[in-house]
């Protein structure tokens, strides 16, 4: 799995890049079909505007994508919240590609024990 960081209007430092792939990085943890995670950070640089601090990613897997955004006032927080909510987003993407996966087992193994029984 790769993690790949971006930058819009704003410097990636280690530091920031270090601190997202051990966050976002979690992730992997939950789901093994995810093949690559790409994060866009940026800042809002219009002095009126609340949450400044944009973090998007897109979490490529086997089967789909999946995509999410928060923002923040600071870089930090809105990587905090972005990485809760990816999580919680993969764990949901996983329960239904599972569920999906399962019933169409089910459905294969009764049709066997059917064809088993009429014969």
């Amino acid at each position: 799995m790769h993690i790949h960081v971006n930058g819009k209007n704003i410097e990636i430092t280690d530091a920031i890049k270090a601190y997202v792939k051990e966050k976002v990085g979690k992730v992997a943890n939950h789901y093994d079909q995810i093949t690559a995670i790409d994060v866009i950070l940026s800042v809002i640089k219009n002095p009126a505007a609340t949450g400044k601090h944009v973090a998007e990613v897109s979490c490529k897997m086997n089967t789909g994508v999946v995509h999410c955004e928060e923002s923040a006032e600071s870089m930090y927080a809105s990587i905090d919240l972005l990485a809760d909510k990816l999580d919680r987003q993969v764990k949901k993407f996983k329960d239904k590609a599972l569920s999906s996966d399962k019933a169409s087992i089910r459905n294969a193994e009764e049709k066997d024990s059917a064809e088993a029984v009429e014969s």
